[in-house]
């Protein structure tokens, strides 16, 4: 199959490039036949770690494929067998942590049953014809979403490929900053679990009491509301989905040779506007994260059409509280005080339940 592949795919990324063909038609076929078509959702915690891990073990795969979807490092890639990149394996590592979090939240949320189906996917069934629905699930969830998937390791890629060199100062800081955005996005997803608990559930809601961020003491009010404004979720309508982006945006910082510096940037600034390989060749590196960002983006607003549909009072939520940043959320407390409506809107995002 590698044959197969177009010549201008560099060596290190024709494995990769045939693995994300595979898994676009499994996915696919397996979507017709269970009817089902959430099996990517399913592999999207796993298949950025194989693609990282791939480039990060570039050293330890042999330069011959030994069978069909078998990883393998070409000679062509100059690779020293041996010669692991430090900063290759530190995201790996990074990126290893990442997966266990996505893991437990999926394997506890029940999204890795093969008869669980994402909601948002059978509202958007209602609202397409059959064929149109049909041609976006081969197109964006099956080929569109794993092409993402393997593009979101496109920073294990650079990293991998640089020279060998031991971990610097500013690795040790992306270590640590991807370990707060990490512990972050943990707490949110902690805090929404044991909100959801209590609102179906709420004779087991004790159970969640031992994840730090959860001991939220919720009220028949905030169940009643429908859906969850404290905690992390008082600063940010998303702060799952922002920490997410942060942890990619942070990995495509983290990768590059030498950080961006103000000559960087002097020297885009005067680049004739016809040079457009100049022009881009700085930001091809953060194609990825800027796809992701872009995904995020367009799903929360159709999430937030269902969910404004099914609860009104999530209108004063979306005006008092930003969709991703904290500071959109100091913005917004800011310009409703002085519009005189703060205190209103704070009373539905906060105080009022479900209307009568």
């Amino acid at each position: 199959m590698l044959d197969t592949l177009p010549a201008q795919i560099p060596p290190a990324l024709r494995w990769p490039v045939e693995f994300c063909l595979f898994s676009s038609a499994a996915t696919y076929v397996v979507s017709i036949i269970t009817g089902n078509v959430s099996q990517v959702d399913r592999l999207w915690t796993f298949l950025p770690t194989i693609y990282s891990a791939y480039f990060a073990l570039l050293p330890l795969w042999p330069n011959e494929q030994p069978f069909i979807l078998a990883p393998y490092t070409p000679s062509s890639v100059g690779i020293v067998p041996g010669a692991f990149n430090p900063r290759a394996l530190m995201m790996l590592g990074l990126i290893l942590t990442w997966m266990f979090r996505l893991s437990y939240n999926t394997y506890r949320r029940g999204l890795f049953s093969l008869k669980d189906e994402d909601y948002r996917w059978a509202v958007l069934r209602s609202q397409l014809h059959p064929v149109l629905f049909h041609i976006t699930n081969l197109t964006f969830i099956s080929f569109i979403q794993n092409v993402l998937l393997l593009g979101l390791s496109v920073p294990a890629y650079i990293a991998a490929t640089q020279p060998p060199q031991p971990l610097q100062i500013r690795d040790y800081f992306v270590i640590a900053l991807t370990l707060v955005v990490l512990g972050l996005e943990f707490t949110a997803d902690n805090q929404q679990y044991s909100y959801q608990t209590f609102k179906h559930t709420p004779r087991r809601y004790h159970e969640h009491f031992m994840w730090a961020g959860a001991r939220l003491d919720w009220t028949k009010t905030d169940s009643e509301r429908g859906f969850l404004t404290r905690g992390l979720w008082a600063w940010s309508r998303h702060p799952n989905f922002l920490c997410e982006q942060s942890f990619w945006w942070i990995m495509n910082f983290a990768c590059l040779p030498s950080l961006p510096t103000a000559a960087t940037f002097i020297s885009i600034a005067k680049t004739p506007v016809f040079d457009l390989n100049t022009l881009l060749e700085p930001i091809i590196p953060f194609i990825p994260s800027i796809a992701l960002s872009a995904l995020f983006f367009s799903s929360t607003l159709y999430t937030e059409a269902i969910t404004l549909s099914k609860y009104p009072h999530y209108r004063s939520y979306q005006a008092r509280v930003g969709m991703f940043s904290p500071l959109d959320t100091i913005a917004k407390g800011i310009m409703l005080a002085l519009s005189g409506k703060r205190a209103e809107v704070e009373r539905e995002v906060w105080d009022k339940g479900k209307s009568e």
